[in-house]
């Protein structure tokens, strides 16, 4: 089950096209989804977060919270929409795009997926890619 919940005026579009995609990523890993929360927020909201759980004081476009037992993913992913427009913006890529890769990177590092070395942040962007292929409009 894959929940959306929103602490902004952003809502998605086509819940239900993400949770297919979403879906398909998580089976092409060897993973099941238990239970997803998104929760879609501004840079202030995680910015609390990230200082109140993290001791980090610096925004970010998403944090995770990994309760994954197995193969069974569960997770809380808080994204700052704030953050997804900006980096859209930055990497002259759409914000939808952006978005997408935004959600499949939390569902990644849920997956064990680390971007804390060079080497692994290559192969996260990779799989980011590569996950953002299998979002078809049609499904």
């Amino acid at each position: 089950m894959i929940n959306y919940n929103y602490l902004t005026d952003f809502k998605l579009d086509a819940e239900g096209l993400y949770e297919s995609w979403l879906t398909e990523v998580c089976k092409t890993e060897g993973f099941n989804i238990n239970e997803l929360n998104y929760i879609f927020c501004d840079d202030s909201y995680l910015l609390k977060i990230n200082q109140d759980y993290l001791q980090h004081d610096y925004l970010t476009d998403i944090i995770s919270f990994d309760y994954v037992l197995g193969k069974d993913i569960s997770g809380d992913l808080y994204i700052s929409i704030d953050r997804v427009r900006e980096n859209a913006e930055e990497f002259s890529v759409t914000f939808e795009n952006e978005l997408k890769r935004v959600m499949v990177h939390g569902v990644l590092h849920l997956m064990g997926y680390s971007d804390k070395m060079d080497t692994a942040t290559a192969e996260m962007r990779a799989k980011e890619e590569e996950k953002i292929k299998l979002f078809h409009v049609e499904q």
